[in-house]
């Protein structure tokens, strides 16, 4: 939720030597689809090793409100009892807080509520500005009744079902529109089939794909740009551990590129379809001293230089690496990214003007940002109620003279309460502060 006066807190990161061994918690994006799919299958499901942060609670509040039964009592291990796709519409509005993902992903799965059903979906200050028309558009081409209650586009939404399948069109600024109508696609009466005529992020679709798979749901494929998904199908119960998160990864890389002695990060699975995992070839690209093993990876401190970067499979990682571009010699190029602008805040902006606090030459591009990188200076930083944005301006806090104060630090919790921890635990010099 954004800070209020009475709830901003500060971080305050300070230069640092990083040395040590970290473990990266449980994705947030395979965590909320385990949750999304064990809800809309029949029988019992095991969820091991999940990522508990605001993210996923409001993802298990959500379908808790739409049948599914959730037992979290057991945090390396959460069972839920699924609806066998048959979703109740609640009489109460759900919140999904901060959580666009649990907010398009829930959005088709409560299309397959029976007919004349109707689920509301509200959310914080940035969800309701964070754009699912195209979304809207094709749930109601494929049956269902979907409506922006205020006109705009955005949440708060009306859900209504059935969904029945049939044909639509979609351009995907972001991959969780895609996600959506592939996960609720199978459970339809009939047969769907989606055009693509945009997909930023293609790998979160693979993600999701790569569930479907797990589930024998039977789909075709043409190169991401046109899907047929057979209607009647339906999901069953599974047990399955969750991979560590490469989004979250990413500020650690990062940090041992620039400030580490030695840092080992452990549990990440390179063969997962993760998007961010490319951060390590675009520190390696960048010159880093990265070597990455079967369960590890080893990181430390070298000279990096600037490099141009196509970021549109990895919008999540811009704001840790423009702070990384930010300490490098010579001029760094993020671009492609234009759904970047689209996130919890406009991420493109924000960077540049935080950056700008800290004396880095910086421009903005319609689709990325343009870093100068030198020696950085102190500064008083805004976070922009903004997880990435909070964690990346931490780190950069490790590499100056004095500290660096970063306020709306609390939304780290949305996706990594134990970060500040785990960058303590190897000798980040960073205290919260009210």
């Amino acid at each position: 939720m954004p800070a209020t006066a009475q709830t901003i807190m500060k971080l305050i990161s300070r230069k640092s030597r990083l040395k040590g061994t970290v473990r990266i918690p449980a994705s947030k994006s395979h965590t909320i689809r385990a949750v999304a799919i064990a809800s809309l299958a029949s029988g019992s499901s095991t969820i091991r090793n999940p990522l508990l942060s605001g993210d996923i609670q409001a993802a298990v509040n959500c379908y808790r409100a739409l049948g599914a039964e959730i037992d979290t009592s057991d945090a390396e291990a959460w069972k839920i009892a699924g609806t066998a796709g048959q979703i109740a519409a609640p009489a109460e509005a759900i919140d999904v807080g901060n959580s666009g993902t649990t907010l398009r992903i829930a959005m088709g799965s409560a299309a397959l509520a029976a007919q004349g059903q109707s689920t509301t979906f509200t959310g914080d200050e940035q969800i309701q500005a964070r754009p699912v028309a195209p979304l809207i558009d094709a749930l109601n081409n494929l049956g269902a009744e979907s409506i922006s209650l205020k006109g705009n586009g955005n949440a708060p939404v009306r859900i209504t079902g059935r969904l029945s399948g049939g044909k639509t069109s979609i351009a995907c600024k972001t991959s969780q529109y895609l996600s959506s109508l592939l996960l609720c696609a199978p459970l339809a009466t009939a047969n769907t089939e989606i055009n693509v005529s945009l997909l930023n992020e293609p790998d979160y679709v693979r993600m999701t794909l790569d569930w479907l798979d797990k589930q024998q749901i039977q789909y075709a494929n043409d190169n991401m740009r046109r899907f047929e998904v057979k209607g009647g199908q339906s999901y069953n119960a599974f047990d399955a551990a969750i991979p560590a998160d490469f989004s979250s990864a990413t500020f650690f890389l990062c940090a041992g590129a620039l400030f580490a002695d030695e840092m080992t990060i452990l549990g990440l699975d390179f063969s997962d379809s993760q998007p961010d995992k490319a951060v390590a070839e675009y520190l390696r690209a960048m010159g880093a001293d990265l070597s990455i093993g079967t369960d590890s990876v080893k990181v430390k401190t070298s000279r990096l230089k600037g490099i141009e970067i196509d970021m549109n499979r990895t919008p999540d990682a811009l704001p840790a690496m423009a702070v990384t571009a930010a300490f490098a010699e010579g001029t760094t190029k993020l671009v492609n990214v234009p759904q970047a602008r689209n996130k919890e805040t406009d991420r493109i902006k924000c960077m540049a003007e935080e950056l700008g606090k800290m004396g880095i030459e910086t421009e903005e591009l319609p689709d990325g940002l343009i870093i100068h990188g030198g020696s950085g200076k102190p500064a008083e930083l805004h976070g922009w109620a903004d997880h990435r944005i909070v964690m990346a301006l931490a780190v950069a806090g490790l590499g100056m003279d004095d500290p660096c104060d970063i306020d709306t630090a609390e939304a780290v919790n949305v996706t990594f309460p134990g970060y500040v921890e785990l960058m303590r635990s190897i000798g980040a010099e960073m205290e919260p502060a009210n």
